[in-house]
């Protein structure tokens, strides 16, 4: 009972991660905002606002494990784990969406497009790249011809040995901009969430800033001269 505690929570997290993911596809379709639906959902005490947050998919050390697992554990007794499972695909399938969203952002190509990566780690406030879904969502766009260059307060080193040779890592978060044809807001981090927004655009040779956090306002991305796309909005 203790083991099935441990990861029927993680899962139930999970599920509800997942849940608002396939939520933000649905209402990317009919032109909804998934920010509100997450807003509404959550001000229902059964249900809660934690874990609401629509972005390219979870990872970590307990998450992707303890799905598995909680998986394994029911095919070994012969049991369905249907709504595991299915959360798992959905999260495979939301790191794959991110791709698509950042290769449409790029008008259709991301040969030759330097992308300037905010964050690496699979949340904020740690260097844990465990699952992270840079990992799953970078590669593929190297080896289509992307020139990457990213920032991690934290991650940068545990990253080196995980994505491509190609990669380039920048101490300086602004001097990540130099250049870039695109911006990726890829993990939340603080000191992301108040950037000076003139000096990025001044500092980058496109306006593509791709927000996968649902960081900021495109109100104020549009304002700023930035072509802004997000997740579920």
């Amino acid at each position: 009972s203790a083991e099935l505690i441990k990861y029927a929570s993680n899962a139930f997290l999970a599920t509800k991660v997942s849940f608002i993911n396939e939520m933000s596809l649905i209402c990317e379709a009919v032109g909804a905002d998934v920010h509100a639906l997450a807003t509404g959902m959550g001000m229902d005490r059964r249900i809660g606002k934690k874990f609401l947050h629509a972005g390219p998919g979870f990872g970590g050390s307990c998450f992707p494990k303890d799905t598995l697992a909680l998986i394994r554990i029911a095919k070994d007794n012969g049991v369905p784990c249907k709504i595991v499972e299915a959360v798992v695909e959905v999260n495979i399938t939301q790191k794959q969406h991110m791709i698509k969203k950042i290769r449409k952002a790029l008008g259709g190509s991301e040969a030759g497009k330097k992308i300037a990566v905010l964050g690496l780690t699979f949340k904020p406030d740690t260097d844990d790249m465990r699952d992270a879904p840079s990992l799953t969502i970078l590669p593929p766009l190297i080896g289509k011809g992307a020139i990457v260059q990213v920032h991690d307060p934290q991650g940068m080193e545990q990253a080196k040995s995980l994505l491509p040779e190609k990669v380039t890592y920048i101490d300086n978060v602004y001097e990540t901009f130099i250049g870039a044809d695109a911006v990726v807001l890829m993990t939340e981090w603080n000191q992301y969430r108040g950037l000076d927004l003139d000096r990025v655009k001044k500092l980058m040779k496109g306006n593509v800033f791709i927000d996968l956090r649902n960081v900021y306002e495109r109100e104020i991305m549009v304002k700023h001269g930035f072509k802004y796309f997000c997740v579920g909005r």
